[in-house]
């Protein structure tokens, strides 16, 4: 029994062996995979509001965002959309400078569409302008509402209809997001429509001393001509002397004749 055992045994490792024989003989060997590759870095979030909050003055824009919570759909396009965005701040001094129309007047809803109005649902670099002004233009906002852009000399101006201003500085500018100053709060026509007040007059240049007209003859100062043909008291003088003398004419020729009646 202890020698049926042994065999048992010893057969079942000559069968481990030549098993583990085949194996390296016959199979091919495991294939060897590339590495996966690595993940896409994570592009770090964008604050819109710490951007406004540090640059400008831009705090009654921000203030407007905030309270219209259009801030909120800035953010959403900025951080979770392929196109990012780029947004038209205007500094406090736009908004202060801004008399007519007002925005006082405005509900809610056209408020938030005025501050949408400000921006692109698309990243824009200030060298893709060019294009714009040349092919896309007009651009259509996140409010709906058209923009139109022409490119002079890299100056970037813009036309909302009511509007004429420029990009006057970059706040930001890096993917997804762009932000630019410019100059006037953009006021579209659909809100604001078509009566448009006109562009103050400019101030008139200042007018060169121009030297004093000549007097006229006879001015108090005296400095008119002598001439006796302008001057009434020459003229009247002369005329007393000339009836003088021809008086005198008169009487010495009725005295000779009398004279000479007398003599005959």
């Amino acid at each position: 029994m202890g020698v049926s055992m042994a065999k048992i045994v010893l057969l079942a490792i000559v069968c481990s062996f030549c098993a583990l024989y085949v194996d390296a003989a016959g199979s091919p060997p495991a294939p060897i995979l590339p590495p996966a590759p690595a993940p896409a870095p994570t592009p770090d979030y964008v604050n819109i509001t710490d951007l406004l909050s540090v640059a400008g003055p831009f705090h009654t824009f921000l203030n407007y965002l905030e309270s219209t919570k259009v801030i909120d759909t800035f953010q959403d396009r900025a951080n979770n959309t392929e196109e990012g965005i780029t947004i038209f701040v205007p500094k406090d001094s736009a908004f202060s400078s801004l008399k007519t129309p007002s925005l006082k007047n405005l509900t809610n809803d056209q408020l938030k569409s005025l501050l949408l109005f400000h921006a692109l649902p698309h990243y824009y670099s200030l060298s893709e302008f060019k294009n714009l002004s040349t092919q896309v233009s007009p651009v259509n906002t996140l409010a709906g509402y058209p923009l139109n852009f022409t490119d002079d000399s890299g100056t970037i101006h813009i036309n909302s209809g009511w509007t004429l201003t420029k990009v006057s500085s970059s706040v930001h500018a890096s993917v997804p997001v762009a932000i630019y100053q410019v100059d006037k709060v953009l006021l579209p026509i659909a809100i604001f429509g078509t009566d448009i007040p006109p562009t103050a007059a400019p101030a008139p240049s200042p007018i060169s001393d121009i030297a004093p007209a000549a007097d006229a003859p006879g001015d108090k100062d005296g400095s008119a001509s002598s001439s006796p043909t302008s001057s009434p008291s020459s003229s009247s003088s002369f005329k007393i002397v000339n009836d003088g003398i021809l008086s005198h004419l008169i009487l010495a020729f009725v005295a000779g004749g009398v004279i000479s009646m007398m003599s005959l």
